[in-house]
């Protein structure tokens, strides 16, 4: 059996062991990263496929006879064509609770980023020396937020979303939700559930942990974010493709809301004329959230269990419906 890993660079720079994915294998090769006009070739001769951002189209999986698995290294699969692996019978899975933990620690951190503008307050004393120059023993350049009694509003209450609404609790705001649903993972914790619309009206913080779909790509434009209140703020950790970037620049520039931050960007890595990278008000880091590295060991114990179980005839983590 020939595994092949088409982008393992991000999941593994060097501080992690491909052995366990090796050990299961009679022929392995792990690619850093592969151009989309190199999947093919790299993947002829592969049982299973591991990808993480390498797209897996349609015509990949035609040209592909002998492949019969292809893991995401992952929570997200929409670079993957599921139905055209489902058709040949060959099972797509993902990584779906790895990243929890870390997804929504990073969250919080942006929340707080936005509240308190540490970093840009640190910048002003260690590079613009203005506390030195101060006549007071103290200052701030912009408003600092208290979140307590504040209200966050969660588009997309599966586990993460859940984890920053307990942290966000823990710092005394008010939960309401969106696309959720009553569920066992939410049965039990104070929230409200309300619609997309009166949740952009009615929170404080909006953050996004909703998956990337045909029907929200571009969910967030002009019209949601103009029922936000100037003052509130907007958070992504999610896929930058639920946020239409050319309104939700044009309202920071105009005031609509007070700020925004994101982790993740429409196209990455994010190019230059991406117009976040000249709007106001707005926090972009590089797509991090996920990449502590007990996540990360997660991440890599479980798409060994989801090769494991596959070869047993007990496939999880299965997002195409194709059982064996």
């Amino acid at each position: 059996m020939k595994i092949v890993v088409l982008d393992g660079y991000t999941l593994n720079p060097g501080d992690l062991s491909w052995d366990g994915v090796r050990e299961l294998a009679d022929a392995f090769q792990a690619h850093d990263r592969t151009p989309v006009e190199c999947v093919v070739d790299r993947s002829l001769g592969a049982d299973i496929l591991l990808t993480n951002k390498a797209p897996i189209s349609r015509a990949t999986i035609d040209a592909l006879p002998d492949l019969e698995y292809i893991g995401v290294l992952a929570t997200g699969f929409n670079q993957v064509d599921t139905g055209a692996a489902a058709e040949r019978g060959i099972p797509v899975t993902n990584v779906p609770e790895y990243g929890t933990e870390s997804v929504a620690q990073y969250t919080v951190a942006l929340m707080l980023e936005l509240a308190s503008q540490v970093g840009h307050h640190s910048r002003s004393v260690i590079e613009g020396g203005e506390w030195e120059a101060q006549e007071d023993f103290c200052y701030w350049k912009t408003p600092l937020v208290e979140l307590a009694g504040k209200t966050i509003g969660i588009v997309g209450f599966g586990r993460i979303g859940k984890r920053v609404a307990e942290i966000s609790r823990a710092l005394g705001m008010k939960v309401i939700a969106a696309g959720s649903g009553r569920s066992k993972l939410t049965a039990g914790f104070p929230f409200k559930e309300c619609t997309t619309e009166d949740l952009f009206a009615e929170a404080d913080i909006v953050s996004l942990h909703c998956p990337l779909t045909e029907n929200n790509e571009g969910l967030v434009d002009a019209r949601l974010l103009a029922r936000m209140k100037p003052s509130a703020f907007l958070v992504n950790t999610a896929r930058g493709q639920l946020i239409n970037e050319e309104d939700l620049a044009h309202a920071l520039n105009h005031g609509v809301l007070a700020g925004a931050a994101v982790d993740v960007v429409s196209k990455e890595p994010v190019e230059s004329d991406n117009p976040l990278l000249r709007a106001k008000n707005i926090v972009i880091t590089p797509h991090i959230a996920w990449a502590a590295r007990p996540a990360r060991e997660r991440l890599m114990k479980t798409v060994v269990n989801n090769i494991k179980a596959w070869k047993n005839g007990r496939a999880e983590n299965v997002v195409n419906g194709v059982k064996n």
